[in-house]
């Protein structure tokens, strides 16, 4: 692989993006990204912050933009947010830019990986299994 490849993980929350991320961008001496941890650092706050004050839509719109100015950076790993790929200019702009990865994963082992985690607002429900 060229150093100046990208490579992007997208997948549902919880599926292993940051954790997998992590591990192949030391593996291959690349620098790593999160979205959402490059949004919080952006803007100063925690995601559940933003979904607050902005909703769902603010969100979205704060990733399609950090997403665009990391994909213009050559030779990253990065992990997307769970929802990245709902919008149709973050698909382009990934497949642009780079090779995708689709991490899978069970619907239960999700559920237990994520049970306890307070930062992950669209599981805020009854049945978190739905989102």
């Amino acid at each position: 692989m060229k150093q100046t490849e990208n490579i992007y993980l997208i997948g549902l929350m919880g599926a292993g993006k940051t954790t997998i991320g992590r591990q192949l961008a030391k593996a291959l001496q690349l620098p790593f990204y999160d979205s959402d941890k490059a949004i919080e650092e952006q803007t100063g706050v925690d995601i559940p912050t933003i979904f607050e004050y902005e909703g769902e839509d603010g969100f979205r719109a704060r990733e399609q933009n950090m997403i665009e100015e990391l994909t213009q950076i050559d030779g990253i790993v990065m992990a997307t947010g769970g929802g990245a790929i709902l919008r149709e200019a973050n698909r382009e702009a990934l497949q642009k830019n780079g090779f995708v990865v689709y991490l899978q994963c069970s619907i239960d082992k999700i559920v237990q990986r994520t049970k306890r985690d307070n930062q992950r607002p669209l599981l805020y429900t009854d049945n978190p299994r739905e989102r």
